[in-house]
């Protein structure tokens, strides 16, 4: 018996006869459980059908001496005929799929008060008792069943045999099944209950038709208030879309086609929003422009001009979300605008075409998949986005800030969240089908294998002065703003006290000296703790499932591959809220009931991150021949093999921008989380809102400041840990040593 089916029959045993069948009230790993080791509650699954009665649970030590009934007898690869193999491939993914399927289906099927349908209570036999969210113990057991079924489906011959790239294509698959299908599934699904818990399309439609969502008047498209949500927060999208990808191209033409002295300041200020929680350009506008900021005193005192609000509204969360969501529409660019090949730009001046016409006609055009990929990222990051709206909107409602009241408001109406989350679900969907059928059927190709030593053609004068005009404004007031906010978190109270102190750091991180040592007493210390926690866990399981995804789609061929794809991605396509929202219906209750816990904050992360480590991922492998992976395999390696020792160190470039992003993103999030966390896994971005809301805006600056200088951190020690990749390239030599190569 190999080591592969070993291990898959110890996970089964494992789960079935050592670890807690049932989630636990406290911590896994605090290993309370072992004292009450046959417990109710503790007690791992044949311990649950000999002594608590879940007699339910019984066929799968069956279905384990199956499974090890059928490994004591392989059938030889070598000296069998190919019809026996194929079946005895067949009895093994039966047993691994039933194994696997039956975990889960009697999870949903009998719930805490038995039975979880009228069907079964009608046609099934009666059983006391119920049960509860599963836990470590049938874990394991799901996981030793799929690996049984993905040796079965290698011996049939699929996947060259490769039991590696059948166990990762079925442990993949299971989980974005079910933690990124299930959950917008079931958020489709809540839509459609009224109060009774009864499906209805009447109260569908009763929620979507309020009026509330559609109101729609001409003050709507300058910010007034009476417009519905929905035509808000599309509306602010559009505007947001737009602005940034205007201000993402004009930040690159200046990069890649000018001479600004200010480039490299220029791609060091597209890295601080990145790195810096979502709501510290709303405080920093805020102590700009608001009632008490610089600009509006200033205004009083110089001129007479009366303070105002104007910042607390559409305005304010446009200025905010266009300083937030530029620089990611400036890194899609810039690559696009370096793309375009530089002989088409001479061509067309060869053709006596004039700077202008170059531009409009041919530069422009190639940039197309650019452009529409920045104003969907736009789009789709201003639906989503929370902090802003939370801090600067005022009376300027939009579906994100709705969907939060909706959950956590006295309201408490999960079914307007559900409908209120399928819209902005519509929204992003909308918007990518508008960015494929927009550059469908076309060609953009400008780099081929063929050298191009043509030079890049010189910009229009006026795009130039428009892109400086632009770009110059855009940095300073980026600096003033950060220089703001920096400077806030060392003065005692924004607008009316500048005295430089340390005490809101020190209010957030204080440490005193205990009898047993060092006491952190600060008020941020508990979420700081939480958040690394949770982001150091999420951070390499993003960076090892996206890879292993990437690997999947980009070197094997299998039935359902663009499926496959198309779920990777699918948490790109939706808004943080909603995935959010998502996760509280789809996990709050049996069989998987984690809401409340730092898992399910942790698995947001993953599954809200993987799409950067696919796309990086793939990315990475189009670059590696082919041939490197054959001849591995010629050489007798397996898939694990050649996944460990071959691609991963040509991978690490990919690698670090995984392990970063996961990192940095788990770090800031707050529209994915703010639905999720409690008093006990309280994270950073949550504890500064709250912060935020409570005018404490001293501390949450200086907590986001905190947050800037680790993940910095964490940054550097990245890329020291996984290191750069080294090609065997040849350097050029030296005259003298050509020489003495020659002699």
């Amino acid at each position: 018996m190999t080591g592969y089916r070993i291990i898959a029959l110890l996970l089964v045993a494992a789960g079935l006869t050592l670890m807690p069948w049932y989630a636990l009230q406290d911590s896994f790993f605090a290993f309370k459980w072992l004292a009450k080791f046959a417990g109710k509650d503790q007690a791992p699954a044949l311990l649950q059908i000999a002594n608590h009665s879940k007699t339910w649970l019984i066929l799968l030590p069956v279905l384990l001496l199956a499974a090890t009934g059928l490994y004591a007898r392989p059938v030889n690869a070598a000296k069998a005929a190919e019809g026996a193999l194929r079946s005895w491939g067949k009895m093994v993914v039966f047993v691994g799929a039933v194994g696997g399927l039956y975990v889960l289906a009697q999870g949903f099927a009998i719930g805490p008060q038995g039975y979880s349908f009228e069907s079964l209570k009608a046609t099934m036999p009666a059983i006391s008792g119920g049960q509860f969210g599963m836990g470590a113990g049938a874990m394991l057991v799901t996981f030793g069943f799929i690996m049984i079924c993905a040796d079965g489906i290698a011996s049939m011959g699929y996947f060259r045999g490769d039991r590696f790239v059948s166990a990762s294509l079925l442990l993949v698959g299971a989980l974005v099944l079910m933690f990124v299908f299930f959950p917008v599934a079931r958020i489709l699904f809540e839509g459609f209950l009224d109060k009774d818990r009864s499906l209805s399309v009447i109260a569908l439609w009763d929620r979507l038709a309020q009026p509330k969502l559609w109101n729609l008047t001409w003050s709507c498209f300058w910010g007034g208030t009476g417009c519905g949500v929905a035509w808000n927060t599309l509306w602010l999208a559009l505007l947001c879309a737009t602005g940034t990808t205007f201000l993402g191209l004009m930040l690159a033409l200046i990069v890649t086609r000018s001479n600004f002295r200010g480039k490299k300041v220029l791609r060091l200020l597209t890295v601080l929003p990145i790195i810096t929680p979502p709501f510290v350009v709303g405080l920093a506008l805020i102590m700009l422009f608001g009632r008490a900021g610089v600009v509006n005193e200033f205004l009083e005192y110089a001129f007479g001009i009366p303070q105002t609000r104007w910042i607390y509204g559409l305005p304010g969360v446009l200025l905010a979300q266009l300083f937030a969501f530029t620089p990611v529409a400036f890194l899609v660019l810039i690559g696009v605008v370096e793309g375009v090949s530089p002989t088409l730009e001479e061509a067309s001046q060869s053709l006596h075409a004039s700077r202008w016409q170059t531009f409009r006609y041919v530069s422009l055009p190639l940039m197309a998949p650019g452009l529409a990929n920045a104003f969907l990222v736009g789009f789709i990051e201003s639906i989503a986005d929370f902090g802003n709206p939370v801090v600067l909107g005022g009376n300027f409602g939009v579906m994100a800030t709705e969907i939060y009241f909706a959950i956590v408001g006295a309201q408490l109406d999960q079914g307007k969240a559900a409908v209120y989350s399928l819209i902005l679900l519509v929204f992003a969907l909308f918007a990518f089908w508008l960015q494929r059928k927009a550059t469908a059927r076309k060609s953009f190709v400008t780099v081929s294998g063929k050298g191009d030593t043509g030079l890049p053609s010189p910009l229009p004068d006026g795009v130039r002065r428009t892109a400086i005009f632009v770009a110059i404004p855009w940095l300073a007031l980026t600096v003033v703003l950060y220089g703001m906010s920096l400077f806030g978190a060392f003065v005692k109270v924004w607008g009316r006290d500048h005295t430089l102190t340390l005490e809101h750091f020190v209010k957030g991180f204080s440490i005193d000296q205990g009898p047993n040592g060092m006491l952190f007493t600060g008020a941020a210390w508990h979420s700081l703790f939480n958040t690394l926690q949770f982001a150091l866990a999420a951070a390499p399981l993003t960076a090892i499932v996206g890879l292993l995804s990437a690997y999947l789609i980009a070197r094997t061929t299998f039935r359902g591959q663009r499926a496959f794809e198309f779920l990777t991605l699918l948490s790109f396509a939706i808004p943080g809220t909603v995935v959010g929202v998502a996760y509280i219906f789809a996990f709050n209750v049996p069989p998987i009931e984690i809401t409340g816990t730092g898992l399910i904050i942790v698995l947001c992360f993953i599954f809200r991150n993987l799409p950067v480590g696919v796309r990086g991922g793939i990315a990475a492998l189009s670059q590696v021949d082919k041939s490197l992976d054959e001849a591995s395999t010629t050489l007798g390696a397996n898939g694990a093999t050649t996944f460990r020792r071959v691609l991963m160190p040509l991978l690490k470039p990919a690698i670090v921008g995984a392990l970063i992003y996961g990192f940095v993103r788990s770090m800031t999030t707050l529209s994915a989380i703010i639905f999720l966390v409690s008093g006990d896994t309280e994270v950073a971005t949550s504890y500064i809102i709250g912060r935020v809301v409570n005018g404490d805006y001293g501390v949450a600056i200086a907590y986001s400041a905190v947050l800037i200088v680790i993940m910095v951190v964490a940054i550097l020690l990245v890329q020291w840990l996984v290191g750069s990749r080294k090609l065997g390239r040849r350097s050029a030599a030296a005259p003298g040593a050509a020489i003495a190569v020659g002699g």
